[in-house]
C-alpha cells in the first residue's frame, strides 16, 4: 500500500501521465467494463443528523420535498425501470440515523420486491443500523450495504457532530461481520485539503470496499456549504479520481452525485479513462443526475461495455 506522501506526490504528476498510470491499473483489473446501478430515496428529509452538506438535515434550511417511506408498488416500478435502463444493482436509501422498527419491517419487504426482479441485486443505505437490523437485512436478501465515510477522520468533525467517524466505521464492520459487500465512498470539494483527500484514499483502502462512490459536492441553498462551489477545481477532481484508482486498484470507482453539475463532459470522460468504472445512473437523492441514455452514449464513445 502506498503511503500518504506517495499519494500526495502523484498530484504533482502531469495530468495526462497520471491518467495513463491509473488507466493501466483499471484495464488490468476490470478491462473495458463499466457497471451501472441506480438508487431510490425510499424516505426523504427530516433527518436529525447535522451533516453540513445535506439538504435532508432538519438542522439545515434547504427547501426540499420530504416524504415518508414509499409504498412497495412505487419501489417495484422504479426498480423495473432501473433494470430496463441497464442497472444491475438497485439501492434503497432512507434519511435519518436509522429506521424505526416499523419502517424497517417495511424496508425488508422492499428488499424482497427488488430481489424478485431478474438481473437486479438489492443494496441498501439505511444509516447506522443495529446488529439485529443488519442481520435481518442480510437474511432478506440484501447483499451489499452502502455507508460512506464521507470524508477522512481528521476532517469529519468539520462536517458532522451528531455522529462520529467511528460510528460509521463500526457500521461498516457490522455489515462485514454478516458477510455483506461494502459500498463506501466520499464527498470531495467540502473544503478538505489534498492531504485529507489522500487520507480518505488510505482509509478507504483499510476498509477494502468493493465499490467506492465518489461524490463531488453540489452546494445546496439552505445548507452551511451552499457557497462551497469554489472548493475544488475540475482538474483536481480528475487527479483525485486517478489517485483513488491507484490507491484502490481492486475497487470499483463509481461516479456519484455532482458529476454532471461540477464537471464538463470532457473531464467526465477523462475520469472514465482514468479509472471510473461504475456509475449511479439517473437521479440521486435530492439532486438531478444523468440519464441512462446519456451515459450509454458516453460509454460507447470511449469503448466501454456496460455490464449486463
Amino acid at each position: 500500500m502506498m503511503n500518504k506522501q506517495e499519494l500526495l506526490d502523484l498530484y504533482n504528476v502531469n495530468l495526462l501521465k497520471l491518467i495513463e498510470l491509473s488507466s493501466e491499473i483499471t484495464n488490468k483489473h476490470f478491462g473495458n467494463q463499466i457497471e451501472a446501478c441506480s438508487i431510490i430515496s425510499a424516505r426523504t428529509g427530516k433527518c436529525g443528523e447535522d451533516c453540513k452538506y445535506c439538504s435532508q438535515s432538519a438542522h439545515n434550511h434547504a427547501q426540499i420535498e420530504c416524504h415518508p417511506l414509499l409504498d412497495l408498488e412505487t419501489v417495484r416500478k422504479a426498480a423495473l425501470s432501473a433494470r430496463e435502463n441497464g442497472a444491475v444493482r438497485f439501492s434503497l436509501v432512507t434519511s435519518g440515523r436509522r429506521p424505526s422498527e416499523d419502517d424497517f419491517e417495511h424496508i425488508l419487504e422492499m428488499a424482497k420486491v427488488v430481489n424478485s426482479i431478474d438481473g437486479l441485486t438489492c443494496c441498501a443505505s439505511l444509516g447506522i443500523l443495529t446488529e439485529n437490523q443488519m442481520k435481518r437485512l442480510k437474511d432478506a436478501g440484501c447483499v451489499r450495504y452502502h455507508h460512506n465515510i464521507n470524508t477522512c477522520a481528521s476532517y469529519h468533525p468539520q462536517i458532522c457532530t451528531t455522529h462520529t467517524y467511528q460510528d460509521r466505521i463500526n457500521t461498516i464492520k457490522l455489515a462485514q461481520k454478516y458477510n455483506m459487500e461494502i459500498c463506501c465512498g466520499v464527498i470531495i470539494g467540502m473544503g478538505e485539503t489534498r492531504e485529507q483527500r489522500a487520507e480518505m484514499a488510505l482509509e478507504l483502502a483499510q476498509i477494502n470496499p468493493c465499490s467506492v462512490p465518489v461524490n463531488i459536492l453540489t452546494p445546496i441553498k439552505g445548507t452551511p456549504f451552499q457557497d462551497y462551489s469554489d472548493k475544488i477545481t475540475e482538474e483536481e477532481v480528475v487527479k483525485t479520481m486517478c489517485i483513488f484508482r491507484i490507491a484502490l486498484p481492486n475497487a470499483q470507482i463509481r461516479f456519484a452525485g455532482g458529476r454532471s453539475s461540477r464537471l464538463s463532459l470532457e473531464n467526465q470522460k477523462l475520469c472514465i479513462k482514468a479509472g471510473v468504472n461504475g456509475v449511479i445512473t439517473g437521479n440521486y437523492l435530492t439532486t438531478t443526475g444523468v440519464s441512462a441514455k446519456q451515459d450509454k452514449e458516453v460509454f460507447n464513445s470511449l469503448g466501454k461495455v456496460l455490464v449486463s
